[in-house]
């Protein structure tokens, strides 16, 4: 029986035949950092509120296990961080604040010193973090309205939340020396149809504009703003269109950040990175699998998930998409649907940088379609697995589905302890 390495060996000969270097591969590959969603650990719950989930998120099933304490999730995020090969940074939410015993800050009031613990935790691991303000989940979501509600105390106590993150988002970048990507997304809409769909918009627009007026270093700081088609309680109408996010991000010169789930179903983001990187210097992506809808299932090693990945890598455009991961599945272990996600799109990237892009692209502009076509579907039965399991091993992490031994011991020592 041969070797991960034998295999590798082999596999490598067979794709410098069709003039892709594997080696070449597996260094780009290791070194691209996907950003990590804490939330998946605890189904977007935080630690500043205790009651269920709204502002149009849901999260589905009640699977046992669920970190309730900052350390549980830690616990929880290192194990998945041993099982997954590549770099890694870390997404917080602002909901995810760490206080004192007897100590609270409203979401408006947050500070860095709220945010010390987690920076301790990514600095012994050696990760970025990357950050998002909570519009929901909150008292002060009036009507399923934040930044473009029509009450001024409702928008000003937002703003001022919005001001508090970019705060501890460029603490981030200054402690772990890593630019630190702030993501923007507010719940604002409404179920039915609106009689007035330009004031909501306007006042959002003026809210951004607060928020980002204060001052903040542009380098260390990314600051992107997310779209939605709909939400949970806003079918008919959502005040952050993708109209108006990519409007607004170009003309004030922040990223613009697409989440392949909040789009109509017809619509594919990989079809879009291309055209956004014409424009804009750097985006930002959250890749989930939405399911008929915004759904945020488990990313899967499927046919979309292999286009963005190529899109970014054909593009050469490593260093200018911020890749974040966004699904929450609470139906299924948390710590393998973390995993799977995980792994599964660090296979996606695998996958793009295992095909002789440049080669294609020539042949395109050659007019030679018929061999574009016929050597994207022959590089689809080439041993692309026995280069992902040697990567994996060369990582330090379980090859194959041999991690979820892990998993599995990990459930009965410590999730299942948890009431």
């Amino acid at each position: 029986m041969m070797t991960t390495k034998e295999r590798y060996e082999s596999a490598r000969e067979i794709y410098r035949q069709a003039g892709v270097d594997t080696d070449e591969a597996l260094k780009i590959l290791k070194d691209i950092p996907v950003s990590m969603h804490c939330w998946q650990g605890d189904d977007v719950i935080g630690f500043d509120q205790r009651g269920a989930l709204s502002g149009g998120i849901q999260t589905t099933g009640n699977y046992p296990g669920k970190a309730r304490t900052p350390q549980e999730l830690m616990d929880d995020i290192d194990k998945v961080l041993s099982l997954v090969p590549g770099r890694t940074k870390l997404n917080l939410h602002a909901s995810y604040a760490i206080f004192e015993e007897g100590e609270f800050a409203d979401r408006d009031a947050i500070e860095p010193k709220h945010f010390a613990k987690w920076v301790e935790f990514a600095r012994e691991r050696h990760m970025g973090i990357d950050f998002n303000p909570t519009f929901f989940s909150h008292p002060m979501v009036k009507d399923n309205l934040t930044l473009s509600s029509p009450d001024p105390e409702v928008r000003k106590f937002w703003i001022r939340h919005g001001q508090a993150c970019l705060k501890i988002a460029q603490y981030f970048a200054e402690e772990l020396g890593q630019p630190c990507v702030m993501n923007i997304w507010i719940p604002d809409g409404y179920k039915d149809i609106p009689a007035d769909r330009l004031t909501p918009r306007k006042r959002f627009k003026e809210s951004l504009d607060e928020i980002l007026g204060i001052p903040y270093d542009k380098e260390k700081v990314l600051v992107c703003l997310e779209s939605k088609v709909f939400g949970i309680g806003m079918e008919s109408y959502t005040v952050g269109s993708s109209e108006f996010t990519v409007n607004y991000a170009a003309s004030r010169g922040i990223l613009p950040l697409m989440d392949n789930g909040h789009y109509h179903p017809t619509e594919v983001v990989s079809d879009k990175i291309s055209s956004m990187l014409l424009f804009f210097d750097k985006i930002a992506l959250h890749v989930t699998r939405p399911v008929r809808w915004d759904s945020d299932h488990v990313v899967l090693f499927d046919d979309e998930t292999k286009e963005i990945a190529k899109e970014i890598v054909r593009n050469d455009a490593l260093e200018r998409v911020m890749i974040g991961l966004d699904f929450f599945d609470a139906s299924i272990n948390r710590i393998a649907a973390w995993t799977v996600g995980m792994r599964s799109f660090r296979k996606a990237l695998l996958y793009a940088l295992l095909t002789p892009n440049k080669k294609l692209a020539d042949f395109q502009e050659e007019g030679r379609l018929t061999e574009v076509l016929l050597i994207q579907e022959e590089m689809k039965t080439y041993p692309f697995g026995d280069v992902w399991d040697y990567f994996c091993e060369s990582c330090g992490v379980p090859v194959r589905e041999t991690w979820y031994d892990d998993v599995k011991a990990y459930e009965e020592q410590v999730l299942s302890k948890r009431d």
